[in-house]
């Protein structure tokens, strides 16, 4: 009967030190993932950041090429002003 007792008590003693080795692996494996987490967030961060500089650049060579636009229109129009005057001059 004691050895019955025995193994009971020996068998409850391997659970809590598989127990224990559980929670020291799921400990790890959290400190792990918030490590990771942490990496990513500061990549996440950086793409942000990367992001926001492109599209600015983006509206700024947008602004840029409509105000090359309204540039070379103003120029064809001043050629089609002097052509017109050219070829009424010559009538």
């Amino acid at each position: 009967m004691a050895v019955a007792g025995l193994e009971k008590f020996a068998h409850l003693e391997d659970k809590i030190y598989r127990t224990v080795e559980l929670c020291k692996t799921l400990k790890q494996d959290k400190e792990g993932l918030e490590r990771e987490l942490t990496a990513q967030r500061r990549e996440l961060n950086s793409l942000q950041a990367e992001k926001d500089r492109l599209e600015a650049q983006v509206e700024r060579l947008l602004a840029d090429r409509d105000a090359m636009r309204l540039k070379v229109e103003a120029m064809l129009d001043a050629i089609a002003v002097l052509e017109m005057e050219a070829e009424y001059s010559r009538k």
